[in-house]
């Protein structure tokens, strides 16, 4: 049963892009009032921001099931699921329709600039959970109140680029020279062409979106010579952009490594490993950037434009008066945190998680999708999907249906990969002890509980009689493993 607060003052969704809308989806379903604000002038403004870039994940895995029942109600007709669509074919197939759908649960060129409870701030405690939320909403030149029994954070992380500095700070220089400067996808091949063709052009980061970028710097590059391309990264692994290739369960995610590794191979862009940028200034032809690498401060000079592709980070400054409990590096969801940590995991899926991991010491307030994630990368809308359900389950009372959370996400097929001719490790591949088993996606998955095994490997090759695939062997006295299974 959903508390007295909710059945008085419904839930307030800040953010209008997929997981949002799916949560409202959910909450109507759950007989829960949702009130949806988002800042935009359409809902899903991110993904129109993209609105060129394939998607890598079939429809299947990008429609929620709560928003795809509401919809077919009103006589929608479903995509090929097994179809790829760019980031405006889902714009316009499903977030649209989606939107209209719940027009009268949602609220745009509507900003929250703040959360907090009626009546107390952050130190309060007495009566905290008895008391409603308060959001200040920016609209119209005007700012309102608006009251919640219960918040869900969907803002998401897409309008905080994190900056060129290797730092986590801008480096010296990129605000002043931010005109040259596009964080994120430009569209290379469409609107933006003018600006990059017959350029030399530096693409910094080391996820999708940097790849997706230079792939398609690279088709400019055919049609005009003149183009180069250079790319930065701070590291010298490569595994999550380059993927698992053929065995990705997600061809087109797979592809988009291969693709990437043959350009390097044909020598059609030139890459800096370990390039940890410090500075830019204006040089006689372009740019020079500065770096500190191995060999000391390296300088690129002659670079006319910077395409930041180096992830983005959550607006924190939205809940500063709620009680939140976030990890102390990926300002991630404390519990999310040791799942989805990239020091620790590359392999691009997670297990399956919701209202509990998602919970917060401040009752009946939630982060949800990407923002849950924080600074952590590789976030699929299926995740957030679940994690809505889940929520919302646990708000309208039904403890058991929220409890039973189920993930179903495509592997990567790869927990480690470098540049061709380089060696790259992670630690989901290198031997644990058996005693330090998890439910990794790595190496095969988790193991059957019945089996003495740390890995899906593992236990697949004791069951056939073999000693194992080596992670169960003992780590030394420091603690490290003896030998790899990878």
């Amino acid at each position: 049963m959903t508390s007295p607060l909710i059945q008085q003052y419904g839930v307030a969704i800040l953010g209008a892009g997929p997981v949002g809308l799916a949560a409202a989806a959910h909450m109507l379903a759950r007989g829960i009032r949702p009130t949806v604000f988002d800042a935009a002038e359409s809902v899903g403004s991110s993904m129109l921001a993209v609105a060129h870039v394939p998607l890598f994940s079939p429809w299947r895995y990008n429609i929620d099931h709560a928003a795809r029942s509401l919809l077919e109600r009103g006589g929608w007709p479903a995509p090929d699921l097994d179809a790829l669509p760019t980031a405006g074919e889902l714009h316009q197939l499903y977030l649209q329709p989606l939107g209209r759908a719940l027009r009268e649960q949602i609220q745009l060129n509507s900003r929250v600039l703040a959360v907090s409870r009626l009546g107390m701030d952050k130190i309060k405690t007495a009566g905290r959970d008895q008391a409603p939320f308060l959001l200040q909403i920016e609209r119209d030149g005007g700012v309102s109140e608006h009251l919640a029994g219960a918040v869900l954070d969907a803002t998401g992380t897409w309008a905080m680029p994190n900056p060129l500095g290797a730092n986590g700070l801008p480096a010296t220089g990129e605000t002043a020279h931010a005109v040259r400067i596009r964080y994120g996808i430009p569209d290379v091949l469409g609107k933006d062409r003018a600006r990059y063709a017959g350029k030399c052009v530096l693409v910094v980061g080391a996820g999708h979106s940097a790849a997706q970028a230079l792939l398609a710097l690279a088709d400019l590059g055919q049609q005009d010579e003149r183009t180069r391309v250079h790319w930065a990264v701070r590291g010298n692994n490569l595994r999550r952009v380059f993927g698992g290739g053929e065995a990705d369960q997600l061809q087109a995610r797979g592809e988009l490594g291969q693709r990437l590794q043959r350009l390097i191979e044909q020598g059609r862009l030139t890459v800096h490993t370990e390039f940890r940028i410090a500075s830019m200034q204006a040089g006689l032809t372009g740019l020079t950037v500065r770096a500190h690498t191995p060999q000391g401060l390296t300088e690129l000079t002659g670079v006319d434009e910077v395409i930041c592709a180096t992830g983005s980070r959550p607006d924190l400054a939205l809940t500063r008066e709620l009680r939140v409990r976030l990890d102390a590096w990926l300002e991630s969801t404390e519990a999310l945190a040791p799942l989805i940590d990239p020091n620790e995991h590359s392999c691009g899926t997670v297990r399956p998680h919701g209202h509990r991991e998602l919970a917060h010491p401040e009752p009946g307030f939630y982060v949800v999708g990407a923002k849950s994630y924080g600074r952590a990368p590789t976030f699929l809308m299926a995740t957030g999907y679940e994690q809505v359900r889940s929520v919302a389950a646990a708000l309208a009372g039904d403890l058991a249906a929220a409890d039973d959370v189920r993930l179903d996400l495509p592997e990567t097929g790869v927990c480690s990969a470098g540049l061709p001719g380089t060696a790259g490790q992670d630690a989901c591949c290198v031997a644990m002890p058996a005693a330090a088993r998890v439910a990794s996606t790595c190496c095969g998955g988790a193991a059957p509980v019945s089996i003495d095994a740390c890995c899906a490997q593992d236990a697949a090759a004791k069951q056939t009689g073999k000693a194992g695939c080596g992670c169960g062997v003992p780590a030394d006295k420091a603690g490290r493993a003896v030998t790899g299974c990878c």
